[in-house]
């Protein structure tokens, strides 16, 4: 496993800023990234923020966002080394309270009536419905690895999914269709003294916003179909866009959301076990997240 070349890459930040020295301060750091709050010999400060593949295309992203007018952090400097993002960033400081639902419908409000842009990956009807067919391609790798043995039950559902995901799908391109921010959770919308930022757009891309919708209450507890709705009612409230009501893939709105969202997460965890982090040790916690979430896939989208 390659080190992190973060202190390289601060390195290389400062010298394109025109800094010499910095004090760094972890805030957050796990295997694939990390964020810090780095301190100038003039008492000033930035948050470095370094991520590897496949999150190295986040300053990218945020500053298309910057520049549509999504408030974002902004984007003093970045650079990639050895397959390793680095950032230089405005640092927001402390905020002021935690973000709530009536602040995400607002900030997704904002997000989803942004026009889309080229750059960012498209997950439209058909690459939607691939996704439990690249699931158990993951799990074919991981099963060649010798890791996953006792999963048939895993493959039995993807299999089922897999059949039915040509008309669950439907309705995917559906408004808001566009920007999804995709890790689209209360912790990455900063509150500060001067208003919001939305922070985390390393794995942005074109899809369907719904997915954001979904995913703001998080993957931990049960899904709660009831509680998505109220949330789609106030997005629609504060100027979202009606269709987000709308039935697809013969399904409540409520349910289709919840129910892609978990399959787009699964199809993730399996990726990330393979490809990624590709660390046996972490499968027990994999094949569990992954079991969950099938289960519920199979409830929500009625399969």
């Amino acid at each position: 496993m390659t080190t992190n070349p973060s202190a390289e890459l601060l390195d290389n930040l400062l010298t394109a800023t025109g800094q010499t020295t910095a004090v760094r301060e972890e805030v957050r750091v796990w295997s694939m990234s990390g964020v810090e709050r780095v301190t100038f010999h003039d008492g000033t400060t930035a948050i470095f923020k370094y991520a590897k593949k496949p999150f190295d295309s986040e300053d990218q992203a945020l500053r298309l966002a910057h520049t549509l007018g999504v408030p974002v952090p902004q984007v003093h400097a970045s650079a990639v080394l050895d397959g390793w993002l680095g950032m230089l960033m405005e640092d927001l400081g402390p905020s002021v309270r935690e973000a709530d639902d009536l602040d995400g419908v607002a900030a997704a409000v904002v997000l989803h009536g942004t026009r889309t842009a080229p750059p960012l990956p498209v997950l439209n009807q058909d690459r939607l419905r691939t996704l439990p067919a690249r699931a158990l391609e993951h799990l074919e790798q991981l099963r060649k690895a010798d890791r996953w043995q006792d999963a048939d039950d895993v493959e039995d559902a993807l299999d089922r999914i897999a059949q039915a995901a040509g008309a669950r799908s439907a309705g995917a391109t559906l408004a808001p269709f566009g920007w999804v921010h995709s890790e689209f959770h209360p912790t990455s919308l900063h509150i500060g003294e001067r208003g919001w930022r939305l922070l985390d757009f390393a794995r942005a891309l074109t899809g369907p916003g719904l997915l954001d919708l979904a995913s703001w209450h998080g993957t931990i507890e049960p899904p709660h179909p009831v509680r998505l709705r109220v949330f789609l009612e106030q997005y629609v409230t504060a100027g979202g866009t009606p269709d987000a009501l709308a039935p697809r893939g013969g399904l409540t709105a409520e349910n289709w959301a919840l129910g892609w969202h978990r399959m787009w997460a699964v199809e993730w965890f399996m990726e990330q076990s393979i490809r990624w982090i590709n660390d046996p040790a972490t499968d027990p916690a994999y094949t569990k997240a992954v079991r969950r979430h099938l289960t519920d896939v199979l409830h929500l989208l009625e399969i």
